[in-house]
């Protein structure tokens, strides 16, 4: 999709594209308003424009909508590596042993326990050790403190689905 087709969908699709990047109604309303968009640069502009005026309320609802790591089959699933891996792209990754695959499991229910919503991280590129060394500093985090990582980590996430829809 182009920032053209974008502009030109039916304003259903069109929200239901940007709810897709994040589904905090407050930010797909902004970026709906900010339509027509000349190019992706002006898209990613609304968006962190956006970002920054957002409430918690609003985060908690973005959150909300990402999936939980909840259990050791969708865990190996995620992180498991593929022999059709070129091996210079993913030079670090091995596959993920049970015991890291049910660390995460565990340490994913004590972050919502702790916290109130899942652990949210761009996870772009991160292996399961990489994923499983962040979720255990971040259990150290005051709530606070952990919110507005989590925040920084979806704006992350909603850029690259944005980058992805254009």
């Amino acid at each position: 999709m182009t920032a053209k087709t974008l502009n030109t969908l039916p304003r259903e699709e069109a929200e239901k594209q940007l709810t897709n990047c994040c589904a905090a109604e407050t930010w797909v309303k902004g970026m709906l308003a900010g339509l027509p968009y000349r190019d992706q640069t002006a898209l990613i502009t609304q968006s962190r424009n956006l970002w920054s005026k957002l409430t918690k309320q609003d985060w908690l609802q973005a959150f909300s909508a990402h999936p939980k790591i909840g259990d050791i089959d969708s865990l190996r699933a995620k992180y498991a590596s593929t022999k059709a891996m070129a091996s210079g792209e993913q030079a670090g990754a091995r596959q993920a042993s049970e015991e890291l695959l049910k660390r995460l499991k565990d340490g994913n229910d004590a972050y919502q326990k702790k916290f109130g919503f899942i652990f949210i991280v761009c996870a772009t590129g991160k292996s399961a050790e990489e994923m499983l060394g962040l979720l255990e500093t971040r259990l150290t985090h005051t709530r606070a403190q952990e919110l507005a990582t989590a925040a920084a980590e979806q704006a992350k996430i909603t850029e690259l689905r944005l980058e992805k829809l254009l």
